[in-house]
């Protein structure tokens, strides 16, 4: 949350993007809620995103677009000391305008020594839903990475490799077929036919014996 280590000059290299906040608001329809009772969640944009989805699904929430975060600049809806949990190695967290925790800026770090929570905000079932789907559905890593393009190109030529090889076995086997009845060809041109020339080899056998008959 502080600006030394979450400012602006880090969204070009954070994984997920920008920090952003999110307005999370729900209706007296499904929550006993008050007009005050609104909380953000604060955290990269590609999990705010999707995360969204599951706060509208689950706990009705207003769907609202992430807004980009600079807890150092003025008019910023949430302050450090607004935070009421942490989430994700404190890489994600939830905030009430309504609650302000004075030890927040100090060298305490222990949670049990923070400023109590407000009752409506404790025992809110608004706040518990999004507590609980923030816990459930937050991202712990990112998305697998994919292949990469040359990864990618290689595996295209294995594939076609395998494919290729039985289609040139099929296309050696018609040409030797072919060569072979070309040979055969060639060879009754030269030779003249097998057939033929074993008739008139039988036939010229059979003329000698009758011309041989006394």
């Amino acid at each position: 949350m502080g600006a030394d280590e979450y400012g602006p000059q880090y969204d070009t290299i954070r994984p997920g993007g920008f920090i952003a906040s999110v307005p999370l608001r729900t209706t007296t329809e499904h929550f006993n809620v008050t007009d005050n009772e609104v909380y953000y969640a604060v955290g990269d944009r590609e999990s705010l995103l999707p995360l969204m989805v599951s706060y509208v699904t689950w706990c009705h929430v207003t769907p609202a677009w992430p807004s980009r975060f600079n807890a150092s600049a003025t008019d910023a809806p949430i302050k450090l000391e607004n935070v009421i949990q942490y989430f994700r190695a404190s890489s994600f967290a939830l905030a009430s305008p309504a609650y302000t925790n004075t030890l927040a800026r100090t060298s305490i770090s222990d949670t049990k020594d923070s400023t109590p929570l407000p009752e409506f905000i404790e025992y809110s079932p608004f706040r518990k839903c999004v507590d609980g789907v923030t816990e459930n559905a937050l991202a712990i890593i990112n998305t697998i990475p994919g292949p990469t393009h040359t990864e990618k190109f290689i595996s295209a030529l294995a594939f076609a490799g395998w494919a290729i090889i039985p289609i040139m076995c099929y296309l050696l086997f018609f040409v030797f077929l072919y060569l072979a009845h070309l040979r055969n060809k060639l060879q009754k041109r030269i030779y003249g036919d097998p057939e033929l020339v074993g008739r008139a080899r039988g036939n010229r056998q059979t003329e000698l014996t009758y011309e041989n008959y006394p």
